[in-house]
C-alpha cells in the first residue's frame, strides 16, 4: 500500500510538472547518470544512487519508480536527439563527406552537453535492458542505416572511395566516436567541434576524392 501511495503521489507530481519537482528530478538524473557511467545499469543500486544524491531511498521514490526507469530517463532523451541529428544530416542536399563531418562534430557536441547520458547508454549491454532490449535496437538500427546510407551515397556518387562496404566503414566510423565514451570528459577537453574535427579529418583523408569539403555548409 506504501509503494501504491507513492507512486500515485510521483504520477501526480510529474502529471502538475511544478518547476520545483522538475529541476529536483533533473538533479537526480544527472547524479545518477554518473552513477551508471561508473558502474553500469546492473552494477548500480538505487541505495547507491540514492547515497550519490543525498537522500534516502524511501525519498528517491517520489521522483523515479525504478531503476530501470531512471535509466530509461537518463539516455532516452540523449540517444533519441543523436539518432534524429543522424537522420536529419542523412536527408540534406550536401555531399557525404559534408555530412560525415557534421555527424562527427554534431555527435561530439551532443555528448559534451550531454554528459554523461549518451554515454552511459554507449557503454551499455543492450541484452541486459530486458523488455527494453527492442527499443534500444531499434534505435541503434535507425542509427546505423543514417551512417550507412551517408557514406553509401557517397560511393555511390563518387565523393568517397573505398573497398570496404558502406557498412564496414559506417561501423568503424561510429566505433571510433562512441570509444570516446572511455576517455572524454568535457571539463577536461572541453572543445568537443574541435574533437569532431579532428575525427572528420582521419576519416575523410581516407575516403574523401575531393579535399574541397571541409567545414562546407549543406
Amino acid at each position: 500500500m506504501a509503494n501504491s501511495g507513492m507512486g500515485k503521489r510521483r504520477a501526480a507530481a510529474k502529471a502538475e510538472g511544478g518547476a520545483a519537482y522538475q529541476q529536483r528530478r533533473q538533479e537526480i538524473l544527472k547524479i545518477a547518470a554518473g552513477v551508471f557511467k561508473e558502474k553500469g545499469l546492473k552494477g548500480a543500486s538505487l541505495g547507491e544512487i540514492a547515497e550519490a544524491v543525498g537522500t534516502d531511498r524511501a525519498s528517491l521514490y517520489y521522483y523515479i519508480g525504478s531503476r530501470q526507469e531512471l535509466f530509461d530517463d537518463v539516455v532516452r532523451k540523449a540517444v533519441e536527439a543523436n539518432v534524429a541529428m543522424a537522420e536529419a544530416i542523412r536527408g540534406w542536399d550536401a555531399s557525404a563527406p559534408v555530412k560525415l563531418r557534421e555527424l562527427a562534430v554534431g555527435l561530439m557536441k551532443s555528448y559534451a552537453e550531454n554528459y554523461p547520458f549518451a554515454y552511459v547508454y554507449i557503454q551499455e549491454d543492450l541484452n541486459q535492458l530486458g523488455d527494453r532490449n527492442e527499443a534500444a535496437h531499434a534505435l541503434n538500427r535507425r542509427y546505423d542505416a543514417a551512417v550507412i546510407g551517408i557514406i553509401q551515397e557517397g560511393l555511390d556518387a563518387g565523393t568517397l572511395r573505398s573497398t570496404a562496404s558502406a557498412r564496414t566503414i559506417a561501423f568503424g566510423f561510429i566505433g571510433m566516436l562512441n570509444w570516446t565514451h572511455r576517455w572524454y570528459d568535457p571539463s577536461k577537453e572541453p572543445d568537443a567541434e574541435k574533437i569532431g574535427n579532428a575525427f572528420a579529418d582521419m576519416v575523410l583523408e581516407g575516403l574523401q576524392v575531393k579535399r574541397n569539403h571541409r567545414r562546407a555548409k549543406p
